[in-house]
């Protein structure tokens, strides 16, 4: 039996760990929020479905559906590239009718934005250079903004295609982000961030930090606006090299951008790689199969470009990963098998030691009756071997009786493991992985066997001592009765005991069997025998119980 529960301990040391071990709390809450991805991707369509609504309304003007078109295309701007784009295109052919200059330098500088992001360089350029640079002066200071803005973004996006920190693209990069500065109020959340980011390049991280940190400290809602300061807070980070919060805020940010059913997101891409760097395989990959999901589906061509770089990496590395754990796990189903037949083994063992208790047991009946013959002087010794007697019989009882309950278990339990190994068996052969790591994730299989257990248990008790509840609650004032919850047959109060009655006086033991710990045990018992009618003798009145 020693060498037994040492295979099994052998066994279970070699099992692979798949739970998530990560102490990071918001990267735990990131790969929970995944999970309702989709219910927030329809909150988001629901909205776009009732603005769009508002647009068939009867005699509706132009310049109410410019507004609504803004709206919806707004919705779409970084949700569904494609989308956002032909509303705008509507809305620059209602600007040209309506003669409205701040509609069309509205809609041009948005529309070369959407162009940017689905990589329509060309297109871009057009739409901005088509402005009259004069007449940005005319309107408000946002539209200058935006233009600056604009080309600042085609400048830096050029230049880093050329990988070259000091070519003429950086530098009219910089003019532009030079003059975003100047033209900003002070006391604008853009200035501060133009600021942060000039703080960055010029390698003054703790600046930068400080001003996006009070930025993202006085952000209220968890908008698209939170996810970006989150993810500049990140590249912060990155700079320093401070590998843990720039993991954190790539999470948060990536956090905000799922609940606000943003596609076009750079954070998780950033996170997967990171991952991907520490050795977390499995996270990264869900990360960056994520981040494509999104890429595809808003058609982003430039996002998608840049994640086409490192998923081959990732995927690679996850497939490769994979086949490793299926090997191992037909390794395992190999040592599953094996202590299937060392348990059949054990029940044969059991079975045989068990009748040499029940021939011991006939041998001591017969002795007994022999000693009930005896002389009035050994009348007192012959009744302490009725007494054993009496305890023998009740033993007998209860190992006939759990006995077959054993065997039976046993024989249940064989069937169910031989079950469980050929489904493993079945999703390793079919490639099912998903429902492989759900299946050997999951505690679901040991709570039902554990709540059958218990219940087996119950009612085998209750065969024995069928009077056990009545009694037991005998010892006990008005008021303090064990009653068991509705579907329960005994609660854990009686269990205890009933295992006490049975003669497993050990707390320990009681622990182990009940999945308690000690000190739970220990409370229980106390507390039942200081509300009984009987605390000095409390247990030895519960193991009179059914004579």
């Amino acid at each position: 039996m020693r060498f037994l529960i040492l295979l099994f301990l052998t066994f279970f040391s070699f099992l692979p760990v798949y739970a998530n071990t990560e102490k990071d709390s918001v990267l735990l809450a990131l790969f929970e929020t995944l999970k309702h991805k989709e219910d927030y991707v329809r909150d988001k369509e629901q909205r776009i479905e009732d603005i769009k609504k508002l647009l068939i309304m009867p005699d509706i003007s132009d310049n109410q559906r410019y507004i609504l078109n803004n709206r919806i295309q707004d919705e779409y701007s970084s949700y569904q590239i494609d989308s956002a784009t032909q509303y705008l295109e509507w809305n620059m052919r209602l600007a040209y009718r309506m003669e409205n200059p701040v509609y069309l330098v509205d809609t041009k500088l948005k529309l070369s934005f959407m162009y940017w992001q689905s990589g329509k360089f060309f297109e871009a350029v057009q739409q901005i250079a088509s402005i009259n640079r004069s007449q940005l002066d005319t309107l408000p200071a946002e539209y200058l903004f935006s233009y600056y803005n604009a080309y600042k973004r085609l400048y830096r996006y050029y230049a880093e295609a050329q990988n070259d920190r000091d070519n003429d693209y950086f530098r009219l990069s910089r003019i532009y982000a030079d003059s975003l500065i100047i033209t900003a109020s002070p006391d604008t959340r853009d200035y501060q961030l133009w600021i942060a980011e000039k703080f960055a390049e010029e390698n003054k991280t703790k600046e930068a930090e400080a001003i996006v940190s009070e930025l993202l400290k006085n952000s209220s809602k968890e908008d698209h606006n939170r996810a970006i300061l989150s993810s500049i807070l990140a590249n912060i980070y990155k700079k320093e090299g401070n590998v843990e919060l720039q993991k954190k805020y790539y999470a948060l940010s990536a956090i905000y951008d799922i609940k606000n059913a943003v596609k076009e997101n750079t954070s998780m891409q950033s996170l997967a790689l990171l991952l991907f760097k520490e050795g977390d395989i499995d996270n990264a990959y869900h990360c960056i199969q994520s981040s494509m999901e999104d890429a595809v589906f808003c058609n982003s061509r430039f996002r998608t470009y840049e994640i086409t770089k490192i998923f081959p990496i990732i995927d690679s590395a996850y497939q490769t990963k994979a086949k490793t754990q299926k090997k191992e796990l037909k390794l395992y189903l190999l040592l599953v098998s094996i202590l299937s037949v060392l348990l059949v083994i054990a029940i044969i063992f059991v079975y045989r030691y068990m009748q040499r208790i029940t021939h011991i047991r006939s041998k001591l009946s017969e002795t007994n009756q022999d000693l009930h013959k005896s002389n009035e002087q050994m009348y007192l010794l012959n009744t302490e071997l009725l007494e054993v007697n009496r305890k023998l019989s009740e033993a007998s009882l209860l190992k006939d009786t759990y006995l077959t309950k054993f065997i039976d278990l046993c024989s249940h339990y064989i069937e169910k493991l031989d079950n469980y190994r050929r489904t493993l068996n079945r999703y390793t052969r079919e490639g099912k992985m998903e429902e492989l790591y759900s299946e050997l994730r999951s505690p679901q299989f040991i709570n039902n066997e554990l709540n059958n257990f218990f219940t087996n248990f119950d009612e085998t008790f209750l065969r024995l001592y069928p009077t056990f509840i009545e009694e037991f609650n005998a010892l006990f004032p008005e008021g303090e009765k064990q009653n068991s919850k509705p579907g329960e047959i005994l609660n854990t109060e009686l269990r205890i005991y009933a295992l006490i009655r049975l003669g497993i006086n050990d707390s320990s033991q009681i622990a182990l069997f009940l999945r308690f710990s000690i000190t739970t045990v220990y409370t229980y018992r106390s507390k039942l025998k200081n509300k009984s009618l009987y605390k000095d003798s409390f247990e030895e009145q519960v193991m009179k119980i059914g004579r």
